[in-house]
């Protein structure tokens, strides 16, 4: 890994924070590589789609949708300890979900001071994609943390997008976690291609209101730019972990996470804190090795940072805002955990990352590149459209319309204020 020593003072958190994140490359190196992808294909489609897969180095796939029949089968053609991980990880993850939907579906309504009465609600989406990264053995759990929240949701048109894998379609584990969640429209299409194609539609693929789920800088890159154009969970990768870490941690259990979260990629970030510079030592010492024996462990950025205390230690981890955070300190808790500014915080003898991103329960398409100072975690929110209703009865028109009349004509919109005086006279 490529090892960068920090000794922070303690004074410029924001500071420290931005060099810390100087180490990885930002989403704008690749902005005009991207925006020529999605230009591409909106004005040639699938053929587009095709030709940038083949480029960019997938498998030719002359048709993008995967057979149902094939997802139906998936389930049988994994191992039987697979095929149980992924029903324990959808039962955790839907729980959640759940939980999270039945607050979020409950209309708001208030009666306000002139008798106006204003609802808030939630609906779901009409339609919405997930997007799976690809990789060695593609990623089921990705299917499950995107596509579990939007059914909870209520979406109606659920897809999962997915590069191919050798055999021209994806991995069979990514198309049994989609038999798991009975996702029927899958398409072998990866990259920020698929990210353009769900937005912008092409003559295989329709497109979707919402498209949620981590990628690389690519795709994340992709869907920030086509914000808008189609909503989007998030800025949901590349991947990354902070650890603050006292004295007491154990510096082996350090390195195993930080390696982990180094098999997501070589653009992703992973950084330790902690006031003890020996414990930083050894974790450095630890990780090299470790990740030396370990061919699955990518060459991401690591940076330790001694900071001068516990408590300075934690602000610079708010000022980071990572996408995991560990606590690894005596003491601990879910109090410490909470306010944090993370996309999910770890806490407990058994708080490692990797739990968080397969099975207990938590989503694992978070935000990254500091997102976390104003997103969270892939929830059924993110496939909810809210609608205001105002019920504006004739006395409260008349009230109400001097105080519009006022603001609107400051504002230079007089007819805005003779609508609103209209409706009163009446």
């Amino acid at each position: 890994m490529r090892v960068e020593r920090i000794e922070w003072d303690g004074a410029d958190a924001t500071a420290c924070a931005a060099q810390v994140r100087a180490l990885v490359p930002g989403l704008e190196k690749v902005t005009r590589e991207v925006g020529e992808v999605i230009v591409a294909v909106g004005a040639h489609g699938d053929q587009a789609v095709r030709d940038l897969g083949v480029r960019f180095g997938e498998v030719q796939v002359e048709n993008f949708r995967v057979d149902p029949g094939l997802i139906q089968a998936a389930p049988s053609l994994i191992d039987a300890t697979l095929r149980e991980a992924l029903m324990v990880a959808a039962r955790n993850i839907a729980h959640l979900a759940r939980a999270e939907a039945e607050v979020l579906l409950r209309p708001v309504s208030a009666e306000l001071d002139a008798g106006q009465r204003v609802e808030v609600g939630a609906s779901p989406v009409a339609s919405a994609a997930v997007y799976a990264p690809g990789g060695s053995g593609g990623y089921p759990s990705s299917v499950l943390m995107g596509a579990i929240p939007a059914r909870v949701a209520g979406v109606g048109r659920l897809v999962v997008v997915s590069p191919p894998a050798g055999n021209g379609r994806p991995s069979d584990a990514v198309l049994a976690a989609c038999a798991t969640v009975g996702v029927e429209e899958v398409y072998a299409v990866g990259g920020a291609q698929a990210i353009a194609a769900l937005a912008l539609g092409t003559e295989s693929i329709r497109p979707v209101d919402v498209i949620a789920g981590p990628g690389n800088r690519y795709v994340t890159e992709a869907k920030r730019l086509l914000a808008g154009r189609v909503g989007i969970d998030g800025i949901a990768g590349p991947s990354e972990l902070a650890v603050v870490a006292d004295g007491t941690a154990d510096p082996e259990l350090i390195a195993l996470d930080l390696c982990a979260q180094a098999e997501h990629g070589d653009d992703g970030l992973v950084v330790a804190i902690s006031p003890d510079p020996a414990l930083l030592d050894r974790t450095a010492e630890l990780t090299e090795a470790l990740a030396a024996q370990r061919p699955s462990v990518a060459d991401p950025a690591l940076a330790l940072v001694t900071a001068p205390g516990l408590e300075l230690a934690l602000t610079l981890a708010d000022a980071l805002s990572p996408e995991h955070l560990e606590l690894a300190f005596q003491g601990a808790d879910e109090a410490s955990a909470r306010g944090r500014v993370a996309g999910c915080v770890f806490v407990g003898s058994g708080g490692a990352t990797a739990f968080g991103d397969y099975a207990a329960g938590s989503n694992h398409v978070l935000p990254t590149g500091g997102a976390a100072r104003f997103g969270g975690p892939l929830g059924p929110g993110a496939f909810m459209r809210r609608t205001s209703v105002v019920h504006l009865g004739s006395a409260a028109a008349a009230e109400l319309a001097p105080h519009v009349a006022a603001i609107a004509e400051t504002e230079g919109f007089p007819v805005h204020a003779e609508s609103a005086l209209a409706r009163a006279k009446r």
